[in-house]
């Protein structure tokens, strides 16, 4: 579909003789791509590195934090109002604080990827955790069971397909929110590319870097998921059944 999609797209620039600057051909978005070759690899690098630093950044604090909201009444009553508050603000508006906080490095980038990636993570791990069947907590109840074991051996585990479930959400939030980073104030990444071609009025070399963006949605969301059976081959086996 995808072959064809992009042969409809050539014939259809070349009959209509659509203006390079408007709809490159599939054939000119890679032609220009490849004149920039010899920089894609360290700005691609870039924006895959904080991608990954602000998802587990992101994974790092959600998951404590989603457990904490759990088994307190009193945090998810202060707490959540908070991160709907932070999640309801757009991520543009927060990234310029960042910058004249953080400054203009890498670090201000994996925060912004981080709190984009932050609120799916928070979320589904916590509804994993508060969706356990009552029967199951019952039985360990009447087994004598602490706290610690019916987390570690019901809770956390019946939560797992919930975690990577808000995991890969969170990751390809993550590429947008480097982005978003990169657009605000960057020398570098492949946000600095698209905005630098921009300006020149490349559309070509756009088109391509945004291919090479969903080419590392496509490369961390596919980690996670053979993460995902490779940590719950049970809940994979479910589904498949």
């Amino acid at each position: 579909m995808i072959l064809g999609l992009l042969a409809l797209w050539q014939i259809f620039c070349t009959i209509f003789k659509i203006p390079v600057w408007l709809l490159p051909s599939p054939s000119r978005v890679y032609v220009n791509t490849m004149k920039w070759s010899s920089f894609l690899p360290r700005h691609t690098w870039i924006t895959l590195y904080e991608t990954i630093a602000g998802f587990f950044l992101a994974l790092l604090i959600g998951l404590p934090l989603a457990i904490m909201v759990v088994y307190s009444s009193i945090l998810r009553n202060t707490i959540y109002p908070i991160l709907l508050v932070f999640q309801s603000v757009p991520k543009v508006a927060i990234a310029p604080l960042f910058l004249i906080w953080i400054g203009y490095g890498l670090m201000s980038k994996i925060l912004i990827a981080a709190i984009v990636a932050f609120f799916p993570i928070v979320v589904n791990t916590a509804t994993g955790l508060e969706s356990v069947e009552p029967e199951l907590l019952e039985l360990t109840h009447s087994l004598h069971a602490t706290k610690l074991q019916i987390f570690f051996k019901v809770r956390f585990p019946w939560a797992l397909p919930h975690i990577f479930s808000g995991m890969k959400v969170a990751i390809t939030l993550a590429v947008i929110g480097a982005v978003i980073g990169e657009f605000v104030g960057s020398d570098k990444g492949l946000g600095y590319l698209i905005l630098a071609a921009s300006g020149e009025m490349n559309t070509a070399l756009i088109f391509g870097v945004m291919a090479i963006l969903a080419i590392v949605g496509i490369f961390t969301f596919t980690a996670i998921d053979l993460l995902e059976k490779w940590i719950c081959p049970w809940y994979i086996e479910s589904k498949a059944r």
